[in-house]
């Protein structure tokens, strides 16, 4: 008798995890995907054939908890209705150049991720209310380009190395420090 090693076992509850979220969305018509605490390493390519027909009406998307170090451009790309992402809990180091093409995108969440270094290209988005990058390891912001943002009401960068002052920034948001 063949026994089957824990690993793939995992990989394969994961992806039939995956497969039912998906499934449940789209039947049910639901603007939202929630992939949180799937174990995803990366988000997976099948996501975007499987959802072809509804992908423009997803709004909210929450990768949450996993394992993720990198997300494509072709995410950002596919995904052009987003208003919503939550990516906390992965170990993204950095965010891809396409997020700052994203035109309804008002909430991301980026909390508990190993980013060092600001994603500047969040400051590009100009429907952006609320940015979390909490619990990382960012020394530094962009305060000249986090200012312009004329739509921002909340930066929460509590828990990062910051060297940064926060009073430099203007009031016109508030700064979770």
């Amino acid at each position: 008798m063949e026994t089957i090693t824990p690993e793939p076992h995992r990989m394969a509850e994961a992806v039939a995890k995956v497969a039912r979220r998906i499934n449940s969305t789209m039947e049910e018509g639901r603007d939202s995907l929630d992939l949180s605490d799937c174990g995803l390493v990366s988000f997976p390519d099948g996501v975007f054939k499987m959802m072809r027909s509804c992908i423009h009406n997803i709004h909210t998307i929450s990768l949450a908890n996993n394992h993720i170090k990198a997300l494509s451009n072709k995410f950002f790309l596919t995904f052009t209705q987003l208003r919503e992402v939550d990516l906390q809990g992965n170990v993204l180091t950095k965010l891809p150049e396409a997020v700052g093409d994203m035109e309804h995108l008002v909430n991301i969440n980026l909390s508990k991720n190993k980013l060092t270094v600001f994603p500047e290209r969040l400051a590009d988005v100009r429907s952006l209310e609320h940015i979390s990058v909490e619990g990382n390891q960012i020394t530094d912001l962009p305060v000249e380009k986090l200012s312009l943002m004329a739509s921002l009401k909340t930066l929460d960068v509590r828990c990062n190395p910051l060297t940064t002052d926060s009073s430099c920034f203007p009031h016109q948001f508030t700064i979770l420090t």
